[in-house]
């Protein structure tokens, strides 16, 4: 049951030799959700081994540059690749003048629909559930309009210990029951206590994207208790007027906030090309936060299944 999260770019908005801008691969039960969409992105895919045609749903967090042109040319490539099933973007309501231009030049032998499902302002919102994922969006606190994403897997179906099967000869009804997470009342009177015969096969995971954005209180309450986020950690404390004044965070705001919200991991992000070596910016996290990390380019990050029996 596979949940990694993949960056394929983590500059800022001048990339550099060996950074490209922001762009990213979740990968959930081997769906592929790609998550913001920099220069360079389908070339990224490639040579990361991701198919453009798993991809059914994109996620741009705002409408800068460095986190939406690539999208240009990927939409091109999966026509182009003989893509017809239906792609959803989820994006700020502003895109919609930029995908209707796009197409307008660009999309007439596309034979696949592009649907934009807007964002919607003021708190978080559910914007995609199944019956295993549920996916959701919330302010961050930028220059213009811009959203966070969180996704957090649904808790599965119980497992019935094999051991009670024969020995208590359950029907598959009662299995079907425990599984559910309910007790079994026989005919008899006998009570099988779920506890005892059923169990989690692992907990729920969950993980949070927080793109451009200067520190605000709410965001503990949008990734608390997330086994994973990825922060933008766009300067070091160094210069934190800097970061304030354009709304972006330091590695030091980025570790914060995880250590409010009570995650596991912290992913950094989004560097400015003034850090030629991002290792700086890590040093200043793991101070505050232990658990921090480099998002490098290519690097899988596994949220690995914990038992909860």
């Amino acid at each position: 049951m596979k949940f990694s999260f993949t960056s394929l770019g983590c500059a800022s908005a001048l990339p550099t030799s060996d950074r490209f801008p922001s762009a990213h691969v979740l990968n959930v039960h081997e769906r592929l959700f790609l998550i913001d969409c920099g220069e360079g992105c389908q070339m990224l895919l490639r040579k990361w081994g991701f198919s453009f045609l798993k991809i059914q749903n994109i996620f741009l967090s705002h409408l800068h540059g460095d986190h939406i042109f690539g999208i240009f040319g990927l939409l091109s490539t999966m026509s182009m690749m003989g893509r017809n099933s239906k792609l959803t973007i989820f994006a700020p309501e502003e895109f919609s003048d930029v995908l209707s231009s796009f197409l307008k030049h660009f999309g007439e032998m596309f034979k696949y629909e592009i649907e934009h499902r807007v964002l919607m302002p003021g708190g978080m919102h559910t914007i995609l559930e199944d019956r295993k994922l549920k996916v959701s969006s919330f302010p961050l606190n930028h220059r213009i309009d811009c959203y966070g994403f969180r996704f957090d897997e649904k808790r599965p179906l119980r497992n019935v210990h094999k051991e009670f099967i024969d020995e208590y000869n359950l029907s598959i009804k009662e299995i079907a029951t425990l599984k559910t997470g309910e007790d079994v009342v026989r005919e008899n009177g006998d009570i099988l206590k779920n506890e005892k015969f059923a169990y989690m096969p692992f907990k729920a995971r969950s993980f949070a994207y927080c793109s451009d954005t200067a520190p605000f209180p709410e965001l503990t309450k949008y990734i608390v208790g997330c086994n994973m986020i990825y922060h933008e950690s766009t300067f070091g404390s160094d210069m934190t007027a800097t970061a304030h004044s354009t709304m972006h965070s330091t590695a030091s705001d980025a570790a914060v906030a995880a250590k409010k919200a009570g995650v596991e991991k912290l992913l950094l992000g989004h560097f400015s090309s003034r850090y030629k070596d991002p290792g700086v910016l890590l040093d200043e996290a793991g101070e505050i936060f232990k658990e921090s990390y480099i998002a490098y380019e290519g690097t899988p990050f596994d949220i690995l299944p914990e038992s909860d029996k």
